[in-house]
């Protein structure tokens, strides 16, 4: 009897582990039929960073899935949302030779060491996705202040514009006031957004970017001057150092010697007017080219025509030659005079009466006299009869 079991229990054995074996194979089988696939499997960012990865549940199985979806292995202090069509979901069911997307948002924490981190999404028991990712530099929590370029040159009567970055690598929203220590006659403007403020309100791990405006004194001397800048909230804050090198101001006045800016002229005839150039900035001027503007048939003539350098301080003596219109009747005209650089220039605006020339007198009264003698001889011809 044992012997007739023993024969009966080896081919029902072999059927039992042919099934066992057939079951393994159709679970394995079905494990393989389901896919979670990202393009991005190992990307790079800074610390703070906000990840979102887009993965696609693929069933290539003939039944329907139930994935069971979870995240592992992801380091102390970051953070995770999973979705689908707009809902949190720990499960998701896939229909045959179809895909559901899922959206994984990870968020990456301010405080963290460079270096390489990987984490998993399951869907258990059938698949995994390994994911890598690269943290491109050491983690901070503060607040930073930079600019692109923090170093300008120009006149002093310029306006001198930077455009600066404030970051809030802190975890919380931040409120910065801006504000500019500078010497007494220095004008500094904030502006965000187009609009000057004062004060600026930045997300934690956000930027914002500030432009910063400075009007140094127009007589300030030339040379290099620091403008410290400052976005302090109540918890952070960070400072920028900005740089306008000063070259001088550019001021130039065009008068008399005397002040007077009116003279007389006998139409037709020409004036000789003497004019004194003065360099009234702290930087030099060069190329000061005499030009103007006069009435119709008026010209201008320049002795010399062009003042090749003008210190600051200094002055030049230019004679100016007006010849009004010969047949200018007698009134006042104005003759504009300019003195002018490519920085800066200056007007003269001379009032100038118009004489008639006593010529014309003579040459009226002559005329009356003709008129006068021709009356004469016709009355004594043809006041006889």
């Amino acid at each position: 009897m044992p012997a007739r079991a023993n024969k009966l229990t080896q081919p029902l054995r072999a059927l039992l582990f042919a099934g066992l074996l057939q079951s393994g194979f159709h679970s394995i089988s079905s494990a393989q039929n389901v896919t979670l696939y990202t393009p991005y499997t190992k990307i790079s960012v800074p610390p703070g960073q906000s990840i979102d990865y887009s993965i696609d549940v693929i069933n290539n199985g003939k039944t329907v899935k139930n994935a069971d979806i979870a995240v592992t292995g992801l380091p102390k202090d970051w953070t995770y949302e999973l979705k689908s069509g707009g809902w949190s979901v720990n499960q998701i069911a896939v229909l045959p030779g179809e895909k559901k997307n899922l959206s994984l948002q990870v968020q990456v924490p301010l405080k963290i060491n460079k270096g390489a981190y990987r984490f998993q999404v399951l869907a258990r028991g059938l698949t995994q996705l390994p994911l890598s990712v690269i943290v491109s530099e050491q983690g901070t929590f503060k607040t930073e202040f930079s600019t692109g370029q923090a170093n300008m040159e120009g006149a002093a009567n310029s306006t001198f514009t930077y455009t600066a970055t404030l970051r809030n690598r802190t975890a919380d929203n931040q409120v910065y006031a801006l504000r500019a220590n500078t010497p007494q006659g220095w004008n500094v403007v904030f502006k965000a957004n187009y609009k000057q403020v004062s004060s600026v309100s930045v997300e934690a791990n956000r930027t914002q970017d500030i432009t910063i405006e400075v009007d140094p004194p127009d007589q300030l001397k030339a040379g290099n001057y620091k403008i410290p800048v400052v976005a302090a909230s109540e918890s952070t804050s960070a400072g920028l150092e900005l740089e306008a090198g000063i070259t001088g101001s550019y001021a130039l006045e065009l008068t008399t010697p005397q002040g007077l800016l009116s003279t007389d002229i006998t139409a037709g005839d020409s004036k000789r007017v003497e004019l004194v150039v003065r360099n009234t900035g702290s930087a030099a001027l060069k190329n000061i080219d005499m030009q103007f503007a006069a009435p119709s048939k008026w010209d201008v003539t320049f002795d010399p025509k062009k003042v090749e350098q003008l210190g600051p301080g200094e002055s030049a003596k230019v004679f100016a030659t007006i010849k009004a219109d010969r047949k200018a009747i007698a009134g006042d005209y104005v003759t504009n005079l300019e003195a002018k650089t490519p920085e800066v220039s200056s007007r003269a605006s001379f009032r100038i009466s118009v004489e008639t020339s006593m010529l014309w007198g003579w040459v009226g009264i002559l005329i009356i006299l003709v008129a006068l003698g021709s009356v004469y001889r016709l009355f004594r011809k043809y006041g006889r009869r």
